[in-house]
């Protein structure tokens, strides 16, 4: 297994966490969200999307965003992007990470993108160039790699197809998402250990879903499997707005008290909890991390509650 020292966690809250809220925030109060997350030691944010803003509204702000961080900032952040195009245009922007996602389900991949799997893939090595271009890293998303709305469960077959396929030499990670959040600890880790033996040379990441409160304990075992970093957003914020079904991330709170990385402290736990909070409740939305709650429980004695 992966010690605590060994993997990383990515917030995903600016991305995954407000797509499916349909929360505007604005472009101060993004970098300020980054800030904070920086600021507390969290070691690799999702900021935004190059997603249609006419059809994924949060995310309108992207490229503002994107410009109003620094260099040093950036280099902690990553743009999720589906086209060629989408890497130049965060690239110009400043962007030096970005996910390259599609699904490994036809159907959510013309739902969610509006192609098929094949087309995405075709276009990969373009994305790949403009990437080497720009001096970006390119992670390869594989979304609906467990389930899928419209097809239903996933071969894992096509999973391993897709990490192996040659047009996707060159992108740094493959990132493997439990979409819906319908998968159990003994499925994600063994596509997890698939994939690591498929491509022993790429990281993975491991993005998972709460829907069916299996959210720490897949991130757990796809860490024990070989995954390298794991997706998180605060208060189980999120979801595919074109994945009937997918409810919030795994709570990056949740995934922080369970694992414990070395950077971790009662005290910048609750700095993260306290905006995880903050967050909830501007959206107006609900706070599902059970780790949140913990921290306000009354149990003084324990260290992880936060000082009333």
């Amino acid at each position: 297994m992966n010690t605590k020292n060994d993997f990383q966690l990515r917030d995903v809250t600016l991305r995954d966490g407000l797509q499916l809220t349909g929360g505007m925030l604005s472009t101060e109060r993004k970098a300020g969200i980054v800030r904070s997350l920086l600021a507390a030691g969290v070691p690799a944010i999702e900021i935004g999307s190059m997603a249609r803003p006419d059809l994924v509204p949060p995310m309108a702000n992207t490229l503002e965003l994107i410009s109003a961080l620094t260099s040093e900032e950036l280099e902690k952040c990553w743009i999720w992007v589906a086209t060629p195009r989408h890497v130049e245009k965060a690239a110009a922007a400043g962007a030096v990470n970005m996910q390259y996602c599609l699904s490994v389900s036809d159907a959510h991949n013309q739902a969610n993108i509006g192609r098929s799997t094949e087309a995405s893939m075709a276009a990969l090595p373009q994305a790949l160039e403009h990437a080497r271009e720009a001096g970006a890293t390119l992670q390869l998303c594989l979304a609906t790699s467990f389930t899928c709305p419209f097809e239903g469960g996933i071969d894992p077959g096509r999973v391993l197809k897709l990490v192996e396929d040659p047009r996707g030499n060159g992108v740094s990670d493959v990132v493997i998402c439990d979409t819906l959040g319908h998968a159990v600890p003994e499925q994600v880790n063994a596509l997890i250990g698939k994939v690591k033996a498929a491509a022993p040379d790429l990281g993975i990441v491991f993005h998972g879903h709460d829907t069916w409160g299996m959210g720490v304990a897949n991130a757990i075992a796809a860490l024990d499997a070989g995954a390298t970093t794991i997706d998180g957003a605060l208060g189980g914020l999120g979801g595919c707005p074109f994945a009937p079904g997918a409810s919030g991330n795994t709570s990056t709170e949740d995934l922080l008290f369970g694992l414990r990385p070395d950077w971790l402290y009662p005290e910048n736990f609750a700095d993260l909890v306290r905006l995880g909070e903050s967050i909830t409740s501007e959206l107006q939305e609900d706070n599902r991390s059970k780790s949140a709650l913990g921290a306000r429980s009354k149990a003084a004695a324990f260290q992880w509650v936060m000082p009333s």
